[in-house]
């Protein structure tokens, strides 16, 4: 019988071999793209994913050279809109007030990639809508079935679920791997990362 750590690895493992990585390096050029244009990335998550968002703005900014933003580092602006005028449209006016324009692009970490029927993450869904209008590009990493941000998405990373148990900290644990992945990439990558570029060699004498 295989302990559950065993299980988890083996289904990350599984998770590995189905992702789509034509899906991804298609990401990777459409992100350069983005940045040669001088476009900016707003990268939107609620939850765990907006801690994943306010980390991937870092490594964006700093070893890819991509202006990237998130308004879940602002509690102050974020809340004041929450409390003012409802959940649903906080990121969307945010990306309003941002000028969001046909040079950015959104991006979405989300366990389910919003979906308003359901009445989950219209927040998200808001917010696509109005990138949309822009005419601005659409990215996503998600999981389950993608939700509306696989729909309108121009490329969407679908992490694939394994088990139905544990569909929220596969998606979330490969969002982290996805865009580190990403932050990596010869097509965009600018900035050697701290521990590689340390030499591990001994000091002489």
């Amino acid at each position: 019988m295989s302990t559950y750590t065993q299980q988890f690895l083996e289904e990350s493992a599984s998770i590995v071999r189905q992702l789509d990585t034509a899906a991804i390096e298609k990401l990777a050029q459409m992100l350069s793209d983005v940045r040669e244009a001088g476009g900016r990335l707003f990268i939107l998550g609620v939850g765990g994913s907006a801690g994943h968002a306010s980390h991937a703005v870092n490594d964006f900014r700093k070893i890819c050279g991509l202006e990237a933003y998130t308004p879940t580092d602002n509690a102050s602006e974020l809340t004041a809109r929450i409390n003012d005028d409802g959940w649903e449209s906080c990121f969307s006016e945010w990306l309003k007030g941002s000028r969001l324009n046909a040079q950015d692009a959104v991006m979405i970490f989300s366990v389910g990639g919003g979906n308003r029927e359901k009445n989950v993450s219209v927040n998200l869904v808001r917010a696509l809508e109005q990138a949309q209008k822009a005419g601005s590009k659409i990215f996503g990493i998600v999981g389950k079935d993608g939700g509306f941000t696989k729909q309108v998405a121009d490329v969407c990373v679908l992490v694939p679920v394994v088990s139905p148990d544990r569909i929220t900290p596969h998606t979330e644990g490969f969002c982290a791997v996805l865009w580190h992945l990403l932050v990596s990439h010869p097509k965009l990558q600018r900035t050697a990362m701290k521990w590689e570029s340390v030499s591990t060699k001994p000091p002489t004498r």
